[in-house]
């Protein structure tokens, strides 16, 4: 069991970054593989971004591919979603999400009933 909480959403202008946080509860953090995604309205949740329980293994959708970044800190409980060279089309709720698998991240990753924990979301506005 973890539960989730994203922050670190909010208005921006195309060009500009944020960086999202995903806090988990308890103490089990390092047992979970993380993933990010995304939802825009009347649209279908996306993948984002996907980082290994260890060793630092990620996996990246291609529209963000080389733009953004997940990473995490294992003594804060938190995975974070680096987001630069933002544009108007990233505009979305974005959700991240927990499976208690290990080992290197691919393409299954990208899949979102492999996640077990959702978080809340939190919006994100990119302005033209």
């Amino acid at each position: 069991q973890v539960q989730l909480v994203e922050s670190g959403g909010g208005l921006v202008q195309a060009g500009g970054s944020l960086r999202l946080s995903c806090a988990a509860s308890g103490r089990t953090f390092s047992t979970y593989a993380m993933g990010w995604f995304r939802q825009a309205p009347g649209k279908e949740r996306e993948f984002v971004a996907a980082h290994s329980r260890s060793g630092g293994s990620t996996y990246y959708a291609d529209s963000v591919k080389g733009r953004f970044a997940i990473s995490r800190v294992y003594a804060k409980n938190t995975v974070y979603l680096q987001m630069n060279s933002l544009k108007p089309e990233d505009t979305a709720v974005y959700y991240c999400a927990a499976r208690p698998v290990a080992g290197w991240v691919s393409k299954r990753a990208s899949i979102p009933g492999e996640y077990d924990y959702w978080g809340q979301g939190t919006q994100v506005t990119v302005s033209s």
